[in-house]
């Protein structure tokens, strides 16, 4: 019982991160939204909100990398990975409403500079993103130093068009972003 409330309170934190950041999301927020017992937050997360936060964001961001590479591992090349990277984040907004938007972006704008353990985490996560565009770009022949500066142009651009998204209320910038992307992905990779 004990584990299955702390799984509760992590996923539910991890929820409400991703759609109302680190300071619109309140401990009574969180104990509602898990069903967790009131006490259970800072029995099993002795260092309150910002601990579970932490924990929270860092298993969504590795969760995030996972779908980051099933997606590109079904694309039958690396442009249209990232065309189909940019589509599904886009179903992602759109079903939600463009409430959720990325699991990481929010807290890191808001809360990082404050807290070093959420700075850490977020930075750990885009870390991991971009290892893994950097390792698919090499892999297909791009030099490392390129395929570093490829991999962070990408990840901004992708973040960026999640923001236009929610913003517009609309898909379009994260479709633009997609076919840029995956035109410049088809000049740089050799032949």
């Amino acid at each position: 019982m004990g584990e299955r409330s702390r799984q509760k309170l992590v996923e539910a934190t991890a929820t409400l991160l991703r759609a109302r950041g680190y300071h619109g999301t309140g401990r009574s927020q969180i104990i509602e939204a898990s069903g967790a017992p009131r006490g259970s937050l800072y029995f099993h997360f002795p260092g309150g909100k910002e601990a579970l936060a932490a924990m929270a964001l860092s298993l969504a961001g590795a969760a995030m990398r996972d779908e980051l590479a099933a997606v590109l591992d079904a694309a039958p090349t690396l442009a249209e990975g990232a065309r189909e990277v940019c589509r599904e984040m886009a179903r992602q907004l759109v079903d939600s409403d463009y409430q959720y938007g990325c699991p990481i972006a929010t807290v890191a704008l808001e809360a990082a500079a404050e807290s070093d353990e959420l700075h850490r985490v977020c930075a750990s996560s885009y870390g991991a993103w971009r290892g893994l565009l950097e390792e698919r770009l090499a892999r297909l022949g791009v030099a490392p130093d390129h395929a570093a500066e490829l991999a962070t142009f990408g990840l901004a651009a992708v973040e960026g068009g999640m923001l236009l998204c929610k913003a517009e209320r609309s898909p379009r910038p994260l479709e633009v972003v997609g076919d840029q992307l995956a035109a410049l992905i088809a000049l740089v990779i050799p032949a």
